[in-house]
C-alpha cells in the first residue's frame, strides 16, 4: 500500500520505517526542514536501538522516503497523523498540529483517503478532524477518519512495532478496519523476517481489536496512566517496606504473582518520567474534569511521583549528611535506558535539586550526553562512569543501563573517595554482596541499606569451613 506518515519525531520516524520494513511503500514527512533536511542525508535525529539500520535499509531499497507533507497527502492510500501533542500549561494536550495537518490534507486530498490519528489525542478529536475536513475539504475528497493509537516503549520501539501485544483500531466502516488489516496483515499473521529478532517463529500474534473511535481514544489515556498508577504504588509500598524493615523486591514478587496484577512495572525507584506519561496523566485528568468526572485517583498517582524527588536527596543527604562541596557521580540522565530522550527525566529534577544545596556533580550517560549538554549547566560531563566516579563521595545510579551491572567494582572502588552506591533505580541489587565483599556500601530503594561487611569478618568467614556445630542455613 501507498502510506503517507506526516510527521518524522519518535512516533513518526519509527512507524514510517517499520510499515516500509513489512512492504509498504511509505513516504514521511515533516514541518521542520532541518529534521527533514538530516534525515534526507541519511542522518537520525535521535537513538533508538537498530532504527538507524531499519530506516537506512528501507531508504535503500526504494520503499522509504521524505519530502513535503503535500506530496505524501497526494499520493498515499492512507495518511497517518504522528505530529506532537504537547501538553499546555493547564495539561490539556495542545491539538494545533493534528489541526494544521487536518486543514492540509482537506486542502490537497481529491479521490478517497483513510485518516487515521497515530497521536495521543483526547476523546472526540476523530469528530473535530472530521469537522474540519467538511468546513475545508473538496468535494472531491472521501475519506474516513480513523484511530490507530500507538504503544512503542522508547528503547524498544522496534520489538513493539513488530510483535505487539495488541493492534487497536477506531473505525466507522468495515472498508476502513479492511484497509487496517492489510496494513498490518504481516504483523498480524507474523509472515516477515524480524529485524530485531532472528527467531520469531514461537512468538504469539497480537490481538487485533475493533472498537469506535472514541474508545480507541481513550484507551491509550488509560493504558499510560493505568502504567503510572502501577509505579507509583510500588513506590508508596517502597517507603512502607523500608519503614518496615520489610523487602520490596519480594512484595512486589508476591504482589506480581497475581496473575490479575502481574509483575510489570512494580518496579521501585525515583518515578517515572519521559514524554509520554506525565503529559497523558495529566492530559487524561484534564479530559475527565472536562467531561464532569472525578480522577483525583491521578491526581495522587501524579504528586506520588513528584515526591520521589525529594525522597532520593533526602536518602543520598542521609547518607552523605552535609550536600553542599560534596562530589558525587550521577550515572543514567536518560528516563529510562536504551534511548537519548530526558524530557521529563526524573534525572534532570534530582541535579537541580543536588546543585540547589551545593553539590558538585560529575555526569555520565552512554547516549543522552548531548542533549543533556543543551539543557543541563553546572554539572561536569565525563566520558565513562570511571571518570565520574573519580574522586567521588558516592555513586547516584538514576538510570538502568546494561553497561553499569558489568564494570570492574575493583577500579570503580580505587576511584572513589568512598564506595558507596546509592542506587535509585535497584539495578545492582543481583551484585549486591559481591558489591560488599569489595567493600562498597549499597543503598537501595524499599530496602535496609546493604553495608560493607568488615575485612577480618569476611576472611574470617571465608576461611571458616561448615562443620557439624555450624546451623543450617535456611532460605
Amino acid at each position: 500500500m501507498k502510506l503517507s506518515i506526516v510527521g518524522a519525531g519518535y512516533v513518526g520516524l519509527t512507524t514510517a520505517a517499520c510499515l516500509a520494513e513489512i512492504g509498504h511503500q511509505v513516504y514521511c514527512s515533516d514541518s521542520d526542514q532541518a529534521k527533514l533536511g538530516l534525515l534526507q542525508q541519511g542522518q537520525i535525529p535521535f537513538f533508538e536501538p537498530h532504527l538507524a539500520q531499519l530506516v537506512a535499509r528501507n531508504c535503500q531499497s526504494g520503499r522509504l522516503e521524505f519530502g513535503a507533507t503535500e506530496t505524501g497527502i497526494e499520493r498515499s492510500e492512507a495518511i497517518f497523523i504522528c505530529v506532537g501533542t504537547p501538553p499546555l500549561s493547564n495539561g490539556e494536550a495542545d491539538l494545533s498540529a493534528i489541526q494544521t495537518v487536518a486543514r492540509e490534507i482537506a486542502a490537497r486530498a481529491r479521490g478517497y483517503r483513510l485518516i487515521v490519528e497515530k497521536s495521543t489525542v483526547p476523546v472526540q478529536t476523530a469528530r473535530q478532524i472530521k469537522r474540519e475536513l467538511a468546513l475545508y475539504g473538496s468535494q472531491q475528497l472521501d475519506y474516513e477518519v480513523a484511530s490507530n493509537p500507538e504503544f512503542l516503549r522508547e528503547g524498544s520501539a522496534l520489538e513493539d512495532f513488530f510483535h505487539p501485544d495488541r493492534i487497536v483500531v477506531g473505525v466507522e466502516s468495515r472498508r476502513a478496519e479492511d484497509q487496517f488489516r492489510e496494513v498490518y496483515r504481516p504483523v498480524l499473521e507474523q509472515t516477515f523476517a524480524c529485524p530485531v529478532h532472528e527467531n520469531c517463529i514461537s512468538r504469539t500474534r497480537p490481538a487485533f481489536l475493533v472498537t469506535d473511535t472514541n474508545s480507541s481514544e481513550i484507551i491509550k489515556h488509560a493504558s499510560n496512566s493505568f502504567l503510572a498508577m502501577k509505579i507509583s504504588y510500588i513506590n508508596m509500598v517502597a517507603d512502607l517496606c523500608e519503614a518496615s524493615g520489610a523487602d520490596v523486591e519480594k512484595v512486589a514478587e508476591g504482589i506480581g504473582l497475581d496473575r490479575r496484577i502481574g509483575r510489570a512495572f512494580l518496579r521501585p525507584g525515583i518515578g517515572f518520567g519521559g514524554f509520554c506519561f506525565p503529559k497523558d496523566l495529566q492530559a487524561f485528568v484534564r479530559i475527565a474534569e472536562k467531561a464532569g468526572c472525578d480522577f483525583s485517583l491521578l491526581k495522587e498517582v501524579e504528586k506520588v511521583n513528584l515526591a520521589r524527588i525529594a525522597k532520593f536527596v533526602d536518602k543520598v543527604r542521609q547518607e552523605v549528611w552535609v550536600l553542599r562541596g560534596k562530589k558525587l557521580a550521577l550515572w543514567g540522565l536518560a528516563f529510562k535506558p536504551n534511548t537519548d530522550d530526558i524530557r521529563f527525566a526524573p534525572s534532570l529534577a534530582v541535579i537541580q535539586q543536588l546543585l540547589a544545596e551545593g553539590a558538585d556533580l560529575q555526569v555520565y550517560d552512554p547516549e543522552a550526553m548531548p542533549n543533556a549538554r543543551r539543557q543541563i549547566a553546572g554539572v561536569k560531563f565525563s566520558e565513562d562512569p570511571y571518570e565520574a566516579a573519580r574522586g567521588a563521595e558516592a555513586v547516584l545510579i538514576l538510570t538502568e543501563w546494561d553497561q553499569f551491572r558489568t564494570l570492574d567494582w575493583e577500579r570503580l572502588g580505587s576511584l572513589l573517595h568512598r564506595r558507596l552506591i546509592i542506587d535509585g533505580r535497584n539495578m545492582l541489587a543481583p551484585v549486591k554482596e559481591q558489591l560488599a565483599a569489595q567493600g562498597f556500601e549499597y543503598v537501595e530503594i524499599g530496602r535496609v541499606a546493604h553495608a560493607a561487611e568488615p575485612a577480618a569478618q569476611s576472611a574470617s568467614r571465608a576461611a571458616k569451613k561448615p562443620g557439624a556445630s555450624d546451623p543450617v542455613p535456611i532460605g
